[in-house]
Order: structure tokens, then C-alpha cells, then sequence
């Protein structure tokens, strides 16, 4: 029954049983009260903000105290200044930051719902914006070596709408948009100083106007001259002291070029080798194709090749060691076609290309496999049946015995293409001596630059090495001479000095 009469009990109700006699009185005292004064003013104007002292309970004006609205609601207790004066006890006390939690909720559920509307407007522009001249632009086909493009081509997930990489236009598209200034970020150097509301005077060499807002000329040559004044002013005496003591990095930069040169020349005499190389085996195989096949030199009665297996390197099947070379040579150009070797530009070397350089309209890029060994694009040629197989005798694997193999081309077994593989070697190690040249010439102009950038007028006069020992020895030298000067002068003025008075 008890609880039925409570749920019958209207909110007025409730809030009448809340009304206290002292509250109510106060109450109808201040609406009887129409032309009470007020605050310091004493003025009965109650349209502006005011706020109650806590301990007298008299009103003020917000204006009049240097409150306002906003800070009123941070104070927790305000104590007037005559309550504070009467009673030191008394003091206004502000919220913490637990009262302020709720506030600070809300600002920061505005925070991210502006957040969440900037990466709208965001992705809204990174859709619709294009440059139209960069290549991310231009882009037609997806490149299919990012990880987006193999990410799609391993999982094919339709859902997700990445765009290949190379496809992103770079101006729009690429960088992310800029994070707005607070007021609680650092502020940089500021010209506070320059900024002044009288006219300054102008720092330049003799002259008498007043500089611009925010600068300390008055015109850009008034600059220039101060800088050139000060350049002569200092520079020789910073070219002295750099002449004085001797640099020890000079000397390093000039060392270690004497070995870049060294270098640089050992390779060049490698490169000539190989060249010598390469005409060599020229003349071998030209002096092969005019020889004649021997019947008697016959390879193939090896027994115990015949009898023996090994695995292959490259797919690992079991085969005879016989035809292995042929069968290893079939499984790297078949494994080497799998893989592209591709470069937007041609290559320009003196001398015989040692690239393939077949252009693929697909990709718009030069085959950068050697050409000796590029099995999509350069075939061998076809072998006669009468022709001599050439290869060079040797004894203990490297000692040459001048002679050379007169099988069958095609039936020798044991020297399978070996004018390719020679070839292949000799292009290989050219490569590489090419890249050492490459890697020096970069090193030697470093040094360069070094050495050119040293002792710059930039350089001599933002920096300064004094040597103390040289400069004394110069010091004392000067006054010696001084004082030789004195002297020479004080015995001349003497000599014309006694005639007179005699």
C-alpha cells in the first residue's frame, strides 16, 4: 500500500515538500525589494550579470569585479574583497578538475566529432581531387609489385578498393592534410623586437632612414653593403689564419684521392685485359671453324660417366652425368624465362653491348639480362654437322696445352656451349669492374666536393681556429720589428739633432 501511495505523488508534490520556510521568506524579502542597490556601484540595475558573495550573500556586478560569465563558472565558493579584508580565513575557491570532469566530456566529444567531419571532407578530396600531370595519374594497368597488388593477387578480396600504389596521384593523393595550430603549440621565434610601433633607425653604413616594419633596413642595398663591409673586414683575417696553421683534413681528402686514382687505373687495366680476353677467344673459335673433325677423338666411350648419377641443381631430378651439363643448361634458361630483368632506360656503353636491351612495349622497359645469356630474346645459333667443337685442351685443369677438342659439335658432351659460358664470364667480370669504376667516381667526386667546399668564404666566416703558438711567434716578430723601427728612428733624430746645437 505504501509503496502504491508513493507512485501516486505528483512531482509538485514533491518539490513543495522540498520548499524550507527560511528559503521562501529569503525569497519573497528580495522580490519586495524592487529599488535595493547593489554591488560597489550601488546601482539597482539587476539586468547585468552578477554573482553572491558566499559569505555576506551580497550581489555584484560581474564588470565591476573582473568576473566573468565564463569564469564565474569555474569558482566553487566567491568571497568579496570586504569579507576577505574582515575575515583572512575567507577565500574564493575554484573547482578542480573533477568537478570540471563533465565539461571536459562534452569538449572533448565536440573534439572528435570535428575530427571525425575533417577525415570526411579528407577522404571526400582525396577522391574527387587529380593533378593530371604526374604519373599516378597517367597510370593505366596496375604495376603488380606493391604489396596492395600482391595482397590482392594472393587473397583476391573484392571488398577492399585499395588502389595500386603507383596509380596514387602524388600531389593530391599522397600527403596528408595539415593538422591545425593550437594555442597550445609552441610559438616560434618571434621578431618582437622588429616589430615596434616607432621607427627605427637603419643598420646600414651611413645611412640616416628609417627601416621597414619587421626589418632592420631600410632597403635591400643597405643589406648588402653591411655584409660587405663586415666580409672585408674579417675575411683576411680569417684567410691568414687559415694559411698560418696546416689543415689536417685537406691532407686526408688529399690522400685518400691519390688512392681513388690508383684504383681508378687498376680497373681500367683489368678492363683491358678482359678486352684482350675477349679478342683471344675470337681467335680461337675462328681458328675452330677452319679445322677439320678428327674421328678418332671420341669422348663418348666413357664407361664409367655412362654409369654414374647425379642430381640436378636446379629441379633436383636424378640424371646422368653424361648429358648433365645439357640437361643443366635447359633447366637455367627455363627457370631464367620465369624472371624479368627490366630498366626504363637504354644502355650506353662504348664498345660491344654486352645487354640484351629488347625493348617490351607492355612495360616500356629494356631487358637488362646479358646478352650471351638471355634465353627469351637471344637464341644460339644453330650448329652444323661438320662442325668442329674448338674447345681448348688444358692439363691439371689450368695449364694450357695448345691444342683444342676436334669432336663433333654437336655430339661433344663434355664442352657444351663452353664459348657461351666464356663469354658469360668475361661480360660478367667486365660488369663488375664497371660498377667498382662507378662506385670510385662518386667517392673521388665527394673528395672533390669537399675539398672545394673547404676554406669558402661562408665557411671562414662562420668558423675560426686560432693558433695561439703561431700567432705569439707573429706577435713578437712584429714587435721586434717595432722596436728596431724605434730605434733606427730615435738614432736618426739624434744625429740631426747635435749638429744644430753645436
Amino acid at each position: 500500500m505504501s509503496s502504491s501511495r508513493k507512485r501516486d505523488i505528483s512531482r509538485e508534490e514533491i518539490a513543495k515538500q522540498f520548499l524550507l520556510p527560511e528559503r521562501q521568506s529569503k525569497i519573497d524579502t528580495l522580490l519586495k525589494q524592487d529599488g535595493q542597490a547593489y554591488c560597489i556601484c550601488r546601482s539597482s540595475d539587476s539586468s547585468r550579470f552578477m554573482i553572491a558573495c558566499d559569505a555576506c550573500e551580497e550581489w555584484y556586478h560581474g564588470d565591476c569585479m573582473n568576473i566573468s560569465e565564463k569564469e564565474a563558472k569555474l569558482i566553487k565558493q566567491y568571497v568579496c574583497i570586504r569579507c576577505s579584508e574582515e575575515d583572512s580565513t575567507l577565500q574564493t575557491r575554484w573547482k578542480t578538475r573533477r568537478d570540471d570532469s563533465a565539461g571536459a566530456n562534452t569538449n572533448s566529444e565536440e573534439r572528435r566529432a570535428r575530427k571525425r567531419k575533417d577525415r570526411g571532407e579528407n577522404k571526400n578530396d582525396k577522391k574527387l581531387k587529380k593533378c593530371g600531370d604526374c604519373m599516378g595519374c597517367y597510370r593505366t594497368e596496375d604495376c603488380g609489385r606493391c604489396d596492395v597488388c600482391t595482397r590482392r593477387s594472393r587473397h583476391g578480396s573484392p571488398r577492399q578498393k585499395e588502389r595500386c600504389k603507383q596509380r596514387i596521384c602524388i600531389n593530391y593523393g599522397g600527403g596528408r592534410r595539415k593538422r591545425r595550430d593550437s594555442s597550445s603549440d609552441r610559438e616560434g621565434p618571434s621578431n618582437a623586437h622588429l616589430q615596434t610601433d616607432y621607427p627605427r633607425q637603419c643598420y646600414g653604413p651611413t645611412c640616416t632612414n628609417s627601416a621597414r616594419y619587421g626589418s632592420k633596413y631600410c632597403s635591400n642595398e643597405c643589406g648588402l653593403k653591411l655584409a660587405t663591409n663586415r666580409i672585408l673586414q674579417v675575411l683576411p683575417q680569417r684567410i691568414q689564419e687559415w694559411a698560418l696553421s696546416p689543415c689536417s683534413a685537406e691532407e686526408k681528402n688529399i690522400k685518400a684521392l691519390d688512392q681513388v686514382r690508383k684504383q681508378q687505373i687498376e680497373v681500367k687495366q683489368i678492363l683491358q685485359e678482359l678486352d684482350n680476353r675477349h679478342r683471344e677467344l675470337d681467335a680461337i673459335i675462328e681458328r675452330a671453324k677452319s679445322a677439320t673433325i678428327d674421328p678418332h677423338d671420341d669422348f663418348d666411350n666413357d664407361e664409367e660417366s655412362e654409369m654414374s648419377t647425379m642430381y640436378c641443381i636446379t629441379c633436383g631430378h636424378e640424371i646422368h652425368a653424361r648429358t648433365a651439363i645439357k640437361h643443366m643448361e635447359k633447366c637455367f634458361n627455363k627457370y631464367e624465362s620465369q624472371a624479368s630483368f627490366g630498366s626504363i632506360f637504354k644502355t650506353r656503353i662504348e664498345g660491344s653491348n654486352m645487354f640484351c636491351d629488347f625493348y617490351n612495349p607492355s612495360n616500356r622497359t629494356y631487358c637488362k639480362r646479358l646478352r650471351v645469356l638471355c634465353p627469351e630474346h637471344c637464341k644460339d645459333a644453330k650448329i652444323g654437322e661438320y662442325e668442329v667443337c674448338g674447345c681448348p685442351l688444358v692439363t691439371n685443369v689450368f695449364d694450357l696445352t695448345g691444342e683444342f677438342c676436334r669432336a663433333p659439335k654437336k655430339s661433344c658432351v663434355r664442352h657444351h656451349v663452353w664459348e657461351k659460358l666464356r663469354r658469360a664470364e668475361i661480360d660478367l667480370e667486365r660488369v663488375r669492374q664497371w660498377l667498382k669504376m662507378d662506385e670510385l667516381l662518386e667517392k673521388e667526386r665527394q673528395i672533390r666536393n669537399s675539398m672545394a667546399s673547404r676554406a669558402g668564404v661562408l665557411a671562414l666566416m662562420l668558423h675560426s681556429t686560432y693558433n695561439h703558438e703561431v700567432m705569439e711567434q707573429i706577435t713578437k716578430a712584429s714587435q721586434q720589428d717595432q722596436n728596431a723601427m724605434q730605434r733606427e728612428l730615435a738614432k736618426r733624430f739624434r744625429s740631426t739633432v747635435k749638429p744644430r746645437f753645436s
